[in-house]
């Protein structure tokens, strides 16, 4: 189960919103088409001491770069101005005061999510256990309203918060989201609402329990029984083989609750134990601490290997796509899943 990064699409149903970046694409392929105009924008930005940057273009299928090209126009508005100004024919490319106004707030809006969007989509050490802190954080940071911010970077902010809210407000998912949360050493319950915790704990327990009955293993004098080589010697036996073979006092009921006792003890203990940095790998922790926590790090291993989105994945579709191509069309798919392994595995 994988989650989408930031939603974009919030905000392309406003029509100030749809009249700028149209033209925003308009001056982006006015210079693009154009050698002299690519020319006469770089000797305005020498002349405004602008950034030497070239303009960018939107991509419908990158989230992000309809922001990255308001941000752009924003920054060599002056050059840009200067170039249209001087042809009575592009005079009408030029920005209004309007058009401006409405880039910035959008930038305003965007700009901080453009941080998350890269830092969930990344492939090291991004769980889903990410989520419900990052919300957390855009709910009462990031997108929170501020006195300077205009009535159209509000509206697009609380759009963008929700569609999000309301994209995880289903139970199960904020179950699951709550449950990956609570296996991450860095989180633990700081973003878990303190009437959720204990319903949290409880399902750990029962998946703990679980886990532990569906690993039952013969007993100790079984395995060691089965390792023994046959021999026709009859062996002495100790005080302690015989205190090992003897059923002892103890019954199913009483087992059960060793065992419940057990496993409450091994969670309290993971919960008392002090959280890790933030930028720490958890998977790394619970490696280091499995044999401390044997049937909760197993536990940890089911929730953490979430991804947080679907970019990891879809960048193995592009690595794919860029090994089987017309020319290479007849490769093996074993041929192909080691050359897809390499490529995505060697530095």
């Amino acid at each position: 189960m994988c989650f989408p990064v930031f939603p974009e699409n919030a905000v392309k149903d406003d029509s100030r919103i749809a009249r700028a970046a149209g033209l925003c694409k308009k001056l982006v392929g006015h210079f693009s088409h154009s050698w002299k105009q690519k020319m006469a924008l770089k000797e305005a930005q020498q002349e405004h001491n602008l950034p030497e940057h070239s303009l960018i273009t939107e991509c419908p299928t990158r989230w992000g770069s309809r922001q990255k090209m308001m941000e752009r126009i924003l920054e060599q508005r002056q050059a840009i101005s200067n170039v249209l100004s001087a042809d009575r024919k592009t005079r009408h490319l030029v920005p209004s005061w309007q058009d401006l106004d409405v880039l910035e707030s959008v930038n305003l809006a965007l700009h901080p999510l453009q941080v998350f969007t890269d830092a969930l989509s990344g492939e090291s050490y991004v769980s889903v256990s990410y989520v419900k802190p990052v919300l957390h954080l855009l709910n009462t940071s990031v997108l929170a309203e501020k006195e300077d911010d205009t009535n159209l970077t509000k509206t697009i902010k609380v759009k963008i918060l929700d569609y999000m809210n309301t994209k995880y407000d289903d139970p199960a998912t904020q179950e699951l989201l709550d449950t990956a949360s609570f296996m991450d050493p860095r989180f633990k319950v700081s973003y878990i609402s303190s009437e959720r915790v204990q319903d949290i704990k409880t399902r750990v327990m029962s998946e703990m329990k679980e886990t532990a009955r569906k690993e039952g293993t013969p007993s100790d004098n079984t395995e060691a029984q089965s390792m023994d080589p046959p021999s026709n010697k009859k062996a002495k036996r100790s005080l302690g083989s015989l205190l090992k073979t003897s059923p002892g006092p103890t019954t199913p009921t009483a087992s059960s609750m060793q065992l419940e006792q057990a496993l409450e003890a091994e969670l309290n203990s993971y919960l008392l134990s002090p959280t890790i940095d933030s930028e720490a790998d958890p998977l790394a922790w619970w490696k280091l601490h499995q044999v401390t926590y044997s049937r909760l790090s197993k536990l940890a291993r089911r929730y953490l290997c979430i991804a947080a989105t679907s970019s990891p994945s879809e960048r193995l579709f592009s690595t794919s796509g860029n090994v089987v191509t017309c020319q290479r069309a007849c490769l093996k798919p074993s041929k192909v899943n080691m050359l897809v392994f390499l490529a995505k595995n060697l530095p």
